[in-house]
């Protein structure tokens, strides 16, 4: 096989696979609200949409197993534990916000249907892929991608050459702060962790059998994926502050990426952008929903009876959930988000740096004092959060949401400043 083609389709599946439904309609409202301040968003928005999930590639390559590697080195039962999370919020909501955000931009336009009905059609082909999961590879790859890829890239040229010329105003206190905050809604760290896996595996229905093949080509395609992504990302935030004193300022996500593609390509917008929603957004949940059922799979001595089970359920999940609005599901995911996040973060990271620096102490660490401070940012959107003020006021960059950060940098570098007996 032509190994310079199999990374290319490779790097465009995995940008696909990344490529969802929160990928499409964050952007463009991180640039209406940021305004003049549209490049400092972009450096948080890419630390948490691009580098950590590329880092999670990065991983994946090294590793080549699955997502129970990323934490074993804490404990088999932590690592158990944290891939059903991350597997059963995968599948419970970035999964299904893919239909609902399919039906309002792709549907609901057209047809008055009721979005109980896209889901069912949407997740009932969503399972037809994932049991044919040996073609996922090829068929993203080869066709669907670049669709989606010339789509985004028409909409951007047009709209730096067409621009209203008048920039509003940042409304964000914070543009590096909340861009990394908004990254987090992208899903792309946890879905880096999940769709790697799918990667790893499918290489294995190929001739890159070796560990040093499938580590190379992973790497090339990761780097592919990530110079996408931040085209496509920094293009579309781009966009959007330049054509932000066009939005009011209660512009919901949707009615903005709908707005900016009407003013870019006129009366054809809406078509294209139906287009390139159904295609961005029914990668990624084909991507989750095979990369559930392989971890069921693997845990299940290789059992393609629970692999098609598992496949089966995450599709049931998706049907329900994503008959809910956008918004909704985008509310609900927050807390979910800030538990489970910063302690993905970690783990990805550790899975990179070199090994001397990555022992099983420093895993344990790293992990439990993430954890800990976390706790906070958690609880924030679950109680009233000037209950937790005294506490925030404690810990530096807790106010922002990332009290975690310091702390872990901290541990990890004590850790290995320790004796090399502590770290066996």
């Amino acid at each position: 096989m032509n190994k310079t083609r199999d990374i290319w389709i490779a790097g465009f599946a995995l940008f696909s696979l990344f490529f969802g439904a929160g990928n499409l309609i964050l952007p463009p409202t991180l640039g209406v609200k940021s305004g003049s301040d549209w490049w400092i968003v972009v450096l948080g928005f890419i630390l948490t949409a691009i580098i950590i999930p590329i880092f999670a590639i990065f991983a994946h390559a090294r590793l080549q197993g699955t997502l129970y590697d990323f934490g074993k080195k804490v404990s088999p039962v932590f690592s158990t534990v944290f891939c059903f999370l991350i597997y059963i919020i995968a599948a419970a909501i970035p999964s299904p916000r893919t239909a609902a955000v399919t039906h309002e931009m792709a549907i609901q336009p057209f047809f008055d249907t009721p979005p109980i009905l896209t889901s069912i059609v949407y997740f009932v082909l969503v399972f037809i892929f994932a049991v044919n999961r040996s073609k996922i590879i090829s068929l993203i790859g080869k066709f669907l991608t670049p669709i989606i890829v010339a789509i985004l890239l028409v909409i951007i040229a047009i709209a730096t050459g067409t621009a209203p010329g008048t920039v509003s105003p940042s409304t964000f206190k914070n543009p590096f702060i909340d861009g990394i905050l908004e990254g987090y809604q992208t899903f792309d760290a946890i879905a880096g962790v999940v769709v790697g896996a799918v990667i790893i595996i499918s290489l294995d229905y190929s001739n890159h059998n070796t560990f040093s093949e499938k580590r190379t080509l992973i790497r090339k395609a990761g780097y592919i994926a990530g110079i996408g992504l931040l085209l496509i990302y920094g293009g579309l935030i781009l966009s959007g502050s330049l054509f932000s004193s066009t939005f009011a300022d209660d512009a919901s996500r949707i009615e903005i990426l709908s707005g900016l593609s009407t003013q870019t390509l006129g009366h054809y917008g809406t078509v294209f952008l139906s287009v390139l929603v159904a295609l961005a957004c029914f990668t990624t949940a084909v991507g989750i929903v095979t990369g559930t059922a392989d971890y069921i799979k693997g845990i299940c001595n290789n059992s393609k009876t629970a692999y098609i089970i598992t496949a089966a359920i995450a599709s049931i999940v998706g049907i329900i959930v994503g008959s809910y609005n956008v918004g909704f599901i985008i509310d609900v995911a927050v807390p979910a988000l800030m538990f489970v996040y910063p302690i993905t973060i970690m783990l990805i990271l550790l899975n990179v740096v070199p090994e001397k620096y990555a022992s099983k102490l420093v895993f344990r660490g790293v992990v439990i004092v993430t954890f800990i401070f976390s706790i906070p940012d958690f609880l924030g959107f679950i109680i009233p959060r000037e209950n937790l003020t005294g506490v925030k006021s404690l810990i530096p960059l807790a106010e922002h949401s990332l009290g975690w950060v310091l702390p872990a940098l901290i541990v990890f570098v004590l850790l290995n400043l320790m004796p090399n007996k502590a770290h066996e």
